[in-house]
């Protein structure tokens, strides 16, 4: 391995652990490790890069916010693959959590839990996969990678801010949607600031419409705000609700249309069909989610931005739901009058709120705020430094929208010539090639995948005969 720019070594030698390096340790990262710890079986090096000096377990279940929760039923947010109810079981464990639920809901794999406990779990999976792992070391660094290109003996060399260096067998960009800050940190310290008794705000700009943006709305309630807020979206869409009670997979067997137009209508009428038999439209949404990749693989670039301008709010809504006591609350906050939401693009901020263009109107206009909290979910920086980094040096390439990196289903980068063999990225930064990658169910696969082709290419070749 080398460090702080000592020359890098030869290839590995036959038997030398594994270097690994991971960079970013939220879910996607550290669901890769535990991926990594659980699947590839010789002896490895790991290193978890993230500038947080620490990472955390979460708050404990008195201490999470209600609105904090999971848009995913307990029953999807297993992290052991081919053992779907490890999260229920692990619930079920904690005497403190079945307290904590009311004894009347049918079965803990239909519940939605706080962000916290499923933290909890994760980190706890990652430690007992640790445990049983005596010959693979783990390292976590604060040091940020701002340089990553390929060795001509083999190799991937992460180059660091402070100028040192190290080279490993396998790199995996696992850093969200690569955000130069947590905008959920953000908005939380704000929200603090905004609802102090000192605060004099009366008005907030909450920016997005998605799922961020309903629980921004109800912790500022839930925190003692009384004042005006403002949900501005594009589009005018927010997430729908799930079903009160699970709701299984159902779509039409038939092949899927090839051209987008049909395809919507196509869908229209799974959904129709799917409530006219006594199931419901979210049913037919989680079967198509069950297609959605091979779907939008199938589509031509023209089609897939078509779909991108006009379509994926709608898509966004309808599959990134809300469970359905989050969705009457919200629907009581907007018909109480205070909340209201406003369909309009921001243009630019102001020294007294934004400039936006309202839909359907040609002119700016200036829209007044004490305060503007930033909500929506956006698409990968491609600037940051090792992200960029991977482009220049031809390591990676853009997706066809510009969304994020280029990437196969098991989260290999793809370069101009095809795979980009010891380089992934998992998770949201391919949402442009994998519409759902940003999915608990969707990463933990993935995650699994990539640590089967490490683990099949680092074995030693057996010998013919």
């Amino acid at each position: 391995m080398t460090v702080h720019g000592i020359s890098a070594p030869g290839r590995r030698a036959s038997g030398d652990p594994l270097d690994i390096a991971v960079v970013g340790r939220g879910f996607s990262g550290i669901m890769m490790a535990i991926a990594l710890l659980k699947t590839v079986t010789q002896p490895f090096r790991l290193r978890l890069f993230d500038p947080a000096p620490t990472i955390s377990g979460g708050q404990a279940l008195a201490g999470a916010r209600s609105t904090e929760i999971l848009n995913s039923r307990a029953r999807d947010l297993s992290v052991a693959t081919g053992e779907p109810k490890d999260f229920t079981r692990w619930l079920q464990a904690s005497s403190e959590f079945r307290d904590a639920v009311s004894a009347a809901i049918p079965g803990f794999g239909q519940i939605f839990v706080p962000k916290s406990i499923f933290s909890d779990y994760v980190y706890q999976r990652f430690s007992e996969a640790l445990a049983q792992r005596r010959d693979v070391t783990v390292q976590m660094s604060h040091d940020i990678a701002d340089d990553i290109r390929r060795l001509d003996h083999g190799g991937v060399r992460l180059g660091f801010a402070d100028g040192g260096a190290m080279v490993f067998d396998d790199v995996i960009l696992a850093t969200g949607y690569g955000l130069k800050a947590d905008a959920g940190d953000v908005a939380r310290a704000l929200t603090r600031e905004i609802t102090t008794p000192q605060s004099v705000e009366k008005h907030v700009i909450v920016m997005g419409s998605g799922l961020r943006a309903v629980d921004q709305v109800l912790q500022l309630r839930d925190a003692g705000f009384a004042g005006r807020i403002s949900i501005l979206s594009r589009r005018g869409f927010l997430p729908q609700p799930h079903t009160r009670l699970a709701a299984d997979s159902v779509f039409p067997t038939q092949p899927m249309p090839s051209q987008l137009r049909h395809i919507l209508r196509f869908v229209r009428e799974a959904c129709a069909e799917a409530e006219e038999n006594g199931w419901s439209w979210q049913a037919a949404m989680n079967g198509l989610r069950k297609r959605a990749s091979s779907l939008w693989s199938s589509l031509p670039p023209s089609e897939k931005r078509q779909f991108n301008r006009h379509l994926r709010s709608i898509y966004d809504a309808h599959r990134n739901r809300l469970p359905a006591d989050v969705h009457a609350r919200l629907e009581r906050e907007l018909g109480a009058g205070l909340t209201e939401l406003r369909r309009g693009t921001a243009l630019r901020r102001s020294s007294q709120g934004l400039v936006v263009r309202w839909a359907g109107e040609q002119a700016e206009s200036l829209f007044t705020a004490d305060r503007i909290i930033d909500c929506r979910c956006l698409s990968a920086d491609l600037d940051v430094p090792v992200i960029a980094a991977a482009l220049r040096n031809q390591l990676a390439v853009t997706d066809e929208l510009q969304l994020g990196l280029s990437v196969n289903p098991a989260g290999e980068l793809l370069d101009a010539r095809g795979r980009s063999l010891g380089l992934f990225a998992i998770g949201p930064l391919g949402l442009g090639s994998l519409p759902d990658i940003d999915l608990v169910p969707e990463i933990v696969a993935q995650t699994y995948a990539a640590a089967t082709l490490i683990d099949m290419r680092a074995r030693p070749q057996r010998q013919a005969g």
